[in-house]
């Protein structure tokens, strides 16, 4: 089960500069067993084209390093928190893509503006708010970031906001599996990018009609879903 759970992290990690969401080493991706309590995730600062399964770390929810002899990835307390705080999700994803990055560095929300942000978001993109000095530098700051993210996310279902910019910093994806949450970092950069373009266009652009997004939104989510063949939504 374990070394099924490192390849599913491997590959999810494989597919980040593969869909040319990561320069140099600038993200990373987990995938949680959650019958056993333990995630895998890449380790700190490894090329990805030297990057093996095995190398995968892997990590319990009480912060323990269980296996590999490599340190885990910096981010891993906020893979951990947002495990912790999202018992639904199976893998978590942090890139640094050029354009959801651009917003998440202006501190600003990705505006809901058309159909493709509606088919995984049931609203804006959310922003945190900055992070004070104090948790900056407390010696907790990954697992503050984390924080952070939960904050946010405290009015919304996770579901139905699969990710979030931390202010100044990147996005955080997650999905009910890691390949999941990697489809949607995808999504995340893509949005970001017609957003700011739409933006050029019409500087004052209205976000899309509710009755729009309900429509967009729901096809594809929550038990009335009709997008796609049985059984996937």
């Amino acid at each position: 089960m374990l070394t099924e759970l490192k390849r599913e992290a491997y590959e999810a990690n494989l597919a980040l500069p593969a869909q040319g969401l990561i320069n140099l080493t600038f993200g990373n991706a987990s995938a949680i067993d959650r019958d056993k309590g333990i995630f895998a995730i890449k380790p700190s600062g490894v090329d990805y084209a030297a990057l093996t399964p095995e190398q995968m770390v892997l990590v319990d929810l009480e912060g323990n390093q269980v296996e590999g002899d490599l340190r885990p990835s910096s981010d891993t307390p906020t893979h951990r928190r947002l495990f912790l705080a999202f018992e639904s999700i199976g893998g978590v994803v942090h890139t640094h893509s050029t354009h959801a990055t651009s917003f998440a560095q202006a501190g600003r929300a990705i505006p809901i503006f058309g159909t493709t942000h509606a088919d995984y978001f049931y609203g804006d993109i959310p922003v945190t708010r900055k992070m004070t000095a104090a948790e900056i530098g407390d010696g907790a700051y990954e697992w503050e970031t984390g924080n952070v993210i939960v904050e946010k996310l405290s009015d919304h279902d996770p579901a139905d906001f699969p990710a979030v910019l931390v202010n100044r910093h990147a996005p955080f994806t997650w999905g009910d599996s890691v390949a999941k949450a990697v489809e949607v970092a995808v999504a995340v950069e893509c949005i970001a990018h017609m957003a700011l373009m739409s933006l050029q266009l019409e500087p004052n652009l209205p976000t899309i009609e509710p009755e729009l997004l309900n429509k967009h939104f729901k096809r594809k989510h929550g038990p009335d879903a009709y997008y796609g063949q049985s059984g996937n939504c």
